[in-house]
């Protein structure tokens, strides 16, 4: 079943998702577009618990993007070391944040070519900071997001990129950011990786994965 075939299930799994996940926010805690760009570098190969152990020392240490590229970087590189990749991540932000300052005047940028020239920042991450620090739609395709669109047949793609574009018709654009959020808690709490719990899935019925 192509992708396009599920359309009509759609409107039931996003009732569903809506449903069992009703408030939805990005679990990464910040106070501002440039400490959410911040912690969402971060994230990458790390939990969002473990990034939120480690922001509130590294932004009373360094809170702006000037303290950021000032800084050098085995400081930043001890800052966030448990993040993992921390080598990379700490050039990146560094570097990130000098282009914030000479090219966007310190401040995050609120579109998505925009945000995609930043070191470090992809797709996924400049659609993270578009739809919760300025209410942006956007389709976040992580890993879990990339999981359930291909167990619920709305993709056959492995590619992000692709699987972005998949899942664009699908879902109605104002809820973009909100669909990805609840496809991410659903991969967390019930269709894991491994073992996932398809007996309690509120989505068994309509789940292409387990027939």
């Amino acid at each position: 079943m192509t992708h396009l075939a599920r359309k009509p299930q759609i409107k039931k799994i996003r009732m569903i998702l809506k449903a069992t996940y009703p408030n939805v926010k990005t679990p990464l805690r910040h106070r501002n577009p440039f400490e959410l760009l911040v912690a969402t570098i971060l994230s990458a190969q790390c939990t969002d618990a473990q990034v939120n152990k480690v922001t509130p020392a590294l932004f009373n240490t360094l809170a702006t993007p000037k303290a950021f590229a000032e800084a050098s970087l085995a400081t930043i590189e001890k800052l966030i070391r448990s993040t993992g990749f921390y080598r990379n991540k700490a050039r990146n932000l560094q570097q990130c944040s000098r282009m914030l300052i000479e090219k966007f005047n310190g401040r995050v940028p609120d579109r998505l070519d925009d945000l995609v020239t930043l070191p470090g920042v992809g797709r996924k991450t400049a659609n993270v900071v578009l739809g919760t620090a300025f209410n942006i739609p956007g389709i976040v395709v992580d890993t879990h997001v990339a999981r359930l669109s291909r167990r619920l047949g709305f993709t056959g793609h492995k590619d992000p990129v692709k699987i972005e574009q998949d899942l664009m018709p699908l879902v109605p654009r104002k809820e973009w950011s909100a669909f990805s959020l609840r496809l991410v808690f659903h991969g967390r709490a019930y269709c894991k990786a491994r073992n996932p719990d398809c007996a309690n899935c509120p989505l068994q019925k309509l789940c292409c994965h387990i027939r």
